[in-house]
């Protein structure tokens, strides 16, 4: 199997990652368009998780340096604070609070452009090394 970067689910999301210079974090934006948007008129929630989950699983990625590995969401926990609508410029830090080498624990903030707390996120990934 061929590994896509950015990955197809990244791409339809259109999410970008900005910066994953560090170790342990990850930065990430998406530009609401309608798509992402419920009968309400608000982002739905379930998008805002997919960009924290790309987020902190990218961070995760960062710290394996070397090692041949996938990784796995094995739970994670969202808390939408405010409503992010159409035109709003998201971005999502994502942080690798505790690194391991089976599991790591990660949390994840996206901001909208004017820095207010969107929604905040924790997970943790399993780690799996690959024999490939």
């Amino acid at each position: 199997m061929t590994l896509q970067i950015p990955p197809n689910c990244d791409l339809t999301l259109g999410l970008t990652c900005v910066d994953k210079s560090r170790p342990g974090v990850s930065v990430w934006t998406m530009h609401v368009d309608d798509r992402f948007l419920n009968p309400a008129g608000i982002v739905q929630g379930g998008f805002l998780a997919a960009m924290a989950d790309s987020a902190m699983g990218a961070s995760v990625v960062t710290t394996l340096r070397d090692r041949k590995s996938s990784i796995a969401n094995t739970e994670m926990k969202i808390t939408l604070i405010r409503p992010a609508r159409l035109g709003d410029h998201l971005t999502c830090t994502a942080t690798v609070l505790k690194p391991g080498k089976v599991i790591s624990f990660v949390e994840a903030r996206i901001v909208d452009a004017q820095d207010r707390l969107v929604a905040s996120a924790s997970s943790t990934y399993l780690i799996k090394d690959r024999t490939e």
